[in-house]
């Protein structure tokens, strides 16, 4: 058996390429924005709620399922159901009602179940079923999708900028931030709104399951490297993106051939599962740079 790659696919022989490239931008896109709110979920100590509402997210895909809605108008049941979700995970943790943990916990088990049973009542497939979960095929993007990521994701960016240093501000110390006048509660709705558009966003490409990781391990390797806000945003943001594109190549042009066989040729790995394992990868890689800078610096003091 021998591994190679194969980069012919980019050349349209096998499909039409630009389907690719779409499926590039979206990913992209994603992970810039992902990545970047993911820090401020995990210094806030709110990381479980991206993944919480990732699983809602599979709950919204089976009720459009359900409804049979068209594939180019799920994302009008999405974003409303996996917004409103998010304003209540982030109620039940600043309410005190119910722990962070226990809410999101409780939400992501509930939201599966239910979108799972949801599914069967669609008479949904096995196939269609791992789409939510996983991630449809990179080649089901399409160009209307690329232009509502576009949009989508400009404004989540451009949201994120005007409202930098207030969502600085809470990230770190809440009561200093309501003392200088800033809407505690205000700048924790948006950033979970955006967070909610943001996962529906990538769902489609990256699933609603593995979308989670990418909002938190970036951020978790970029912590590793840097101490400043800004720098651990920046460099997660670039981590992420970098690890998508070198996962999606990965993905997209695996070949493997067997001896004694006809068969062979390219194999369409899952792309959402390959970019997490790169991901995995960089933490990984992350982790062990940083010991070593430990080890370097607890030499040169001694």
């Amino acid at each position: 058996m021998s591994i190679s790659f194969d980069f012919s696919v980019f050349s349209g022989q096998y499909f039409d390429a630009s389907v690719l490239l779409y499926a590039l931008v979206v990913g992209i896109m994603t992970c810039l924005c992902s990545s970047a709110l993911g820090v401020n979920l995990v210094l806030k100590r709110y990381s479980m709620i991206g993944d919480g509402l990732s699983h809602v997210g599979f709950l919204a895909l089976a009720i459009a399922a359900l409804f049979e809605v068209a594939d180019e108008n799920v994302i009008y049941i999405t974003i409303p159901v996996v917004t409103a979700a998010a304003f209540f995970l982030m109620w039940l943790s600043s309410s005190g009602k119910l722990k962070g943990d226990a809410a999101t916990a409780l939400v992501s088990v509930g939201t599966v179940a239910v979108g799972y049973i949801i599914f069967g009542l669609a008479e949904a497939g096995a196939a269609e079923v791992c789409t939510g979960l996983f991630g449809a095929s990179v080649l089901t993007v399409k160009a209307t999708d690329t232009v509502l990521c576009l949009v989508l994701c400009g404004i989540v960016v451009l949201l994120y900028l005007l409202f930098y240093n207030r969502i600085f501000a809470v990230t770190f110390d809440e009561d200093f931030a309501k003392a200088s006048g800033v809407g505690v509660k205000g700048c924790n709705m948006l950033l979970s709104a955006l967070t909610a558009i943001t996962i529906v966003v990538g769902m489609k490409l990256l699933g609603s399951i593995m979308i989670s990781a990418v909002i938190v391990i970036p951020a978790v390797a970029a912590m590793r490297l840097f101490k400043t806000f800004r720098a651990v945003v920046i460099s997660s943001a670039v981590m992420s993106m970098f690890c998508f594109v070198i996962g999606f190549l990965f993905a997209v042009t695996f070949v493997i051939r067997k001896p004694d066989s006809f068969m062979s040729g390219t194999v369409m790995l899952p792309v959402g599962a390959t970019v997490v394992c790169f991901n995995i990868i960089a933490l990984l890689l992350a982790v062990c740079i940083k010991k070593f800078k430990t080890r370097s610096n607890t030499k040169t003091n001694t």
